[in-house]
């Protein structure tokens, strides 16, 4: 009999596709910081803060953009987002005023781009895998996360003409190509193709409906909080976040440009994170199945806070070093989430999507404080050092914190299935 290859990795591929993108389109931000700076005369930590409030409407939409994704679709919630992406993109080209960069980049593409994010990897992965559920989180995870920093070489090299360029190709993306692949290929459920989730079996029932999607976030917020758990991951998460898409993110193309180091080629430097950060997400998800996730995000956060710690040498050593710390840094960028994740489930297992949404939320305020921070740190001082140092040291004690987890070991991997069927 003729084996074919199951729907589910049909419809993977387009949210891997759409994750990556909207990461994309999220990021720009960065490569704004210095055409916005050179041609309006905006400082560093008024366009920081608009890069906050972007992170800050990304996470605290997290709880809720699962549960819009349950009550509408996947497909439509993309399509709502995508096209508000491309408007809002198309409305930059014009902008003259900071409240326009707030409201457009900062409030819109933040709500938009949060909703395709990690809960939509996850809604993905559950609804149509039962079998390599974990590989498939863990591959649009690093996706979503690599997305981020690939793109902005390309973004960086079109505002070196015009940074309305770099707008105008998101809006074209956006609209164009990755649209027009969701509304052709991506389906709500299993059932709308007949059949069944990958690696499940005859006797395979759904879940039940999920409760509304307000209702359910705060519920599972208020049992949460009251677990010193809840308390140090969002701590832990928030240092995450602070430490990357709102220090590194957004300000290590400015920070190298004012060692002398060409915007390209510092998108170059992040779009190194981006690769090597999926060799390590990966590496850290078949880990965390095997080892205690405590251990592996004592790691994980001591060799960032000594990456950061060395940073501001490695600015004025040879540019090797600057590979060395992309390296370094990639291969632990987002290693934090499948650990992080794991100690969730453990800790609230009847509620450990929704819990792990909110602590995700800290992760993005932890992005927003250091994304405003950062860019008052550079206005105050005339460089980024100071900022630098504070979230090594940062991630220092993160790493001693983590222990304080009461956590186990987790549960045997899912037995894999053929890819086909």
């Amino acid at each position: 009999m003729r084996r074919t290859l199951h729907p589910a990795w049909g419809v993977a591929a387009v949210a891997f596709v759409a994750l990556v993108m909207a990461a994309g389109f999220r990021s720009i931000t960065g490569v704004l910081l210095i055409p916005l700076h050179e041609e309006f005369g905006w400082s560093h930590e008024t366009i920081g803060l608009a890069v906050a409030l972007n992170l800050l409407c990304f996470g605290l939409g997290a709880p809720f953009a699962a549960g819009l994704i349950e009550q509408f679709g996947v497909r439509r919630v993309v399509t709502v987002s995508l096209a508000a992406i491309a408007g809002s993109a198309l409305l930059t080209i014009g902008m003259t005023e900071t409240w326009q960069l707030f409201l457009l980049w900062g409030l819109v593409n933040g709500a938009a781009t949060g909703a395709i994010s990690v809960p939509l990897a996850a809604i993905v992965a559950n609804r149509w895998f039962v079998a390599r559920r974990g590989l498939v989180t863990g591959l649009m995870t690093a996706s979503y996360a690599s997305g981020q920093l690939v793109f902005l070489p390309v973004l960086a090299w079109l505002a070196g003409f015009d940074w309305r360029w770099a707008a105008l190709a998101v809006a074209g993306v956006a609209l164009l190509l990755v649209l027009p692949t969701v509304l052709r290929f991506m389906h709500d459920n299993p059932a709308d193709v007949g059949v069944v989730p990958y690696g499940a079996d005859e006797t395979w029932q759904p879940p039940p409906a999920a409760a509304p999607a307000f209702g359910a976030a705060f519920d599972a917020l208020g049992i949460a909080v009251r677990s010193r758990t809840f308390w140090l991951l969002a701590g832990t998460f928030f240092v995450c976040g602070a430490t990357t898409n709102g220090l590194v993110s957004t300000h290590l193309i400015p920070a190298a440009h004012d060692h002398g180091i060409t915007q390209v080629t510092a998108a170059g430097l992040l779009a190194l994170i981006g690769l090597f950060d999926i060799v390590g997400t990966t590496a850290s998800g078949w880990l965390t199945d095997r080892y205690d996730p405590r251990k592996l995000l004592l790691a994980y956060y001591g060799l960032r806070g000594a990456s950061l710690l060395a940073l501001p040498l490695a600015f004025d050593s040879a540019y090797a070093a600057m590979i060395a710390f992309s390296v370094v840094y990639g291969l632990d960028w987002v290693a934090t989430v499948p650990p992080t994740s794991a100690l969730t489930t453990a800790a609230f297992p009847a509620h450990a999507g929704i819990v792990f949404a909110w602590i995700f939320s800290a992760h993005q305020l932890g992005a927003a404080t250091a994304a405003w921070g950062a860019g008052l740190v550079r206005t105050a001082t005339g460089e980024y050092t100071v900022a630098f140092l504070a979230a090594g040291a940062l991630a220092l004690v993160a790493a001693a914190a983590v222990l304080l987890v009461v956590g186990k070991r987790p549960a045997p991997a899912t037995p894999v299935a053929p890819l086909m069927s």
